[in-house]
C-alpha cells in the first residue's frame, strides 16, 4: 500500500510505503515527525507508479502547472523515452574512437581477474607441480611473486598444502 501524504509544516508531498506499518513518519524536507494516522492522505493505492503519478499531479497543481502536467506523458512513458533516446553504448564507444569489441573483451577479462590472490594461488596448486611451477602460474595470473610465496607458505603452515615427491598439492 502506498499513500501520498503532505507535511503540515512545510507542505511537502511524499510517498509513504505501508502507512499502517509504523506509528510515525518524518517529512523528508523539514524533518518534522508526524503521527501516520493523523497525516492527510491525498491518494492511496497498491501501485507505486500510480502513487508517483498522483504525487506529481499534486505538485503540478500546487505550482500552477496543471495544464502543462496534463500534456506530459505518464512517468513510465517518459522513462521509456529516455531509455530509447541518445546513443547506444556501442555507438558511444565508436564515436569516442574506441573499438567496442575490444572494450567487451577487456570487460570479460576483468571479470576473470576479480578472483583474490589467495584463490589464484590455490588454483595454481590445484593444477599441481613443483613450488616453482606453482609460483610461476600464480605470477602469470597477476599475483606478485612475493605475495604468492607468502600465501603458499601460509597454506603450508595451516596444513592445507603438503609436499609429496617434490610436488605440492592441496589437502
Amino acid at each position: 500500500m502506498y499513500a501520498v501524504v503532505g507535511c503540515t509544516e512545510c507542505g511537502t508531498y511524499w510517498l509513504l510505503t505501508d502507512p499502517e506499518a509504523s506509528d510515525s513518519a518524518t517529512c523528508p524536507k523539514c524533518g518534522r515527525r508526524h503521527q501516520t494516522k493523523k497525516l492527510k492522505r491525498f491518494y492511496e493505492t497498491e501501485d507505486r507508479e500510480a502513487a508517483r503519478e498522483a504525487r506529481a499531479a499534486l505538485l503540478a497543481k500546487k505550482h500552477g502547472n496543471s495544464e502543462a502536467f496534463d500534456e506530459v506523458a505518464h512517468v513510465s512513458e517518459l522513462e521509456a523515452e529516455v531509455e530509447e533516446s541518445g546513443l547506444s553504448e556501442r555507438e558511444y564507444l565508436e564515436q569516442s574512437g574506441l573499438d567496442a569489441d575490444e572494450v567487451a573483451v577487456a570487460g570479460d577479462t576483468s571479470k576473470q581477474s576479480s578472483r583474490s590472490r589467495d584463490e589464484k594461488v590455490r588454483d595454481a596448486v590445484r593444477e599441481g607441480g613443483t613450488e616453482e611451477e606453482i609460483l610461476a602460474r600464480a605470477v602469470d595470473d597477476g599475483v606478485p611473486r612475493g605475495a604468492a610465496e607468502k600465501l603458499l607458505e601460509k597454506l603450508r603452515r595451516q596444513g592445507e598444502v603438503i609436499q609429496s615427491g617434490g610436488e605440492l598439492r592441496l589437502v
